[in-house]
């Protein structure tokens, strides 16, 4: 199987995305949100919001991917917070920091189950 980094979007939401864990997929979208904070932290904000956008649409097929509701639940307000330190006034309070850590887990554990 490929390894999801170089699957193509639409290759994703055809139903691969839904053979990955949960770790995979959100460490996926946490590579996507290190993108967007890298990008912003250089000044390219057109190229962090695509990432940001890579992310939500990441985020979007996780929704969608028959997970339980708890976990529904968290990954909506993830979702909504992203939308809001990225695209709002932070209302959350977030920062690089914590969606680094944030992330990071997902990764961490997704590389441990392989």
């Amino acid at each position: 199987m490929d390894h999801p980094v170089n699957m193509q979007p639409e290759e994703l939401a055809k139903g691969r995305w839904r053979l990955l864990s949960l770790s995979e997929q959100l460490g996926n979208v946490g590579s996507e949100v290190s993108r967007a904070l890298n990008w912003r932290n250089k000044g390219r904000i057109d190229y962090s919001l695509e990432a940001v956008n890579r992310a939500l649409k990441l985020l979007d097929m996780t929704l969608g991917a028959g997970h339980s509701f708890p976990r529904l639940k968290e990954i909506a307000r993830v979702r909504e917070a992203l939308v809001d330190y990225f695209y709002g006034s932070n209302i959350y309070g977030s920062s690089d920091t914590l969606w680094r850590k944030y992330f990071d887990y997902f990764a961490y554990a997704a590389r441990k189950n392989c």
